[in-house]
């Protein structure tokens, strides 16, 4: 199958003819390269190869940097936060031994029911002047699918503090951390509202 040649229009000539002027022929490139450089102007190089460092067999090469950050998880997240609130009451509520005045529990609620249930939860004990709440969402199922990319094992537990630093609760909440053991661990988070004015 032979092809045919199309003809170019007074357009796309144009165009080649500005693109055929910043080309520079090869015979060119390869003279340049062989010529010494003069000691006026120096000729600067039309193609320049890339440096290659020499390599031994059976030499290791040197580690590559991650080309990207993977996201924290949630423990490195709430370690990172800064303690906003008194550090004595802090490490209690961190210990279990501050006893939450409301609770709410999102387990078995899609995304959509349980943001507004939240919001209203986190709004009304604000509005009551309730100062420490417990939200629990479960830390999961583990339901492997067998695909090539691995599914993030509880999405509420990783949506809800997420949902915390937006409006409307972000003005409202002091501080949030993972609840202890004695009221559902990695499953559940302590939220230390600010005073009602």
């Amino acid at each position: 199958m032979t092809r045919r040649k199309r003809n170019l229009n007074a357009e796309e000539q144009e165009l080649w003819a500005r693109v055929a002027e910043t080309a520079i022929p090869m015979t060119l490139r390869a003279k340049a390269k062989a010529k010494p450089a003069s000691k006026g102007k120096p000729v600067p190089d039309p193609v320049s190869p890339r440096s290659i460092r020499s390599f031994k067999l059976g030499e290791q090469a040197a580690p590559k940097s991650p080309k990207h950050h993977l996201s924290p998880s949630l423990d490195q997240h709430f370690a990172k936060a800064p303690v906003a609130m008194d550090k004595k009451a802090f490490t209690r509520l961190k210990q279990g031994k501050l006893s939450p005045e409301a609770r709410i529990d999102l387990h078995g609620m899609t995304l959509e029911q349980a943001h507004p249930r939240l919001n209203r939860f986190i709004l009304d004990a604000h509005a009551q002047g309730k100062r420490l709440v417990l939200v629990i969402t479960g830390k999961g199922k583990s339901r492997d699918d067998g695909g090539p990319i691995p599914t993030r094992l509880g999405v509420l537990r990783h949506q809800v503090p997420q949902w915390f630093q937006q409006q409307p609760l972000k003005p409202h909440i002091l501080q949030v951390t993972q609840a202890s053991q004695k009221h559902g661990g990695s499953g559940a988070y302590y939220v230390y509202l600010r005073r009602t004015r």
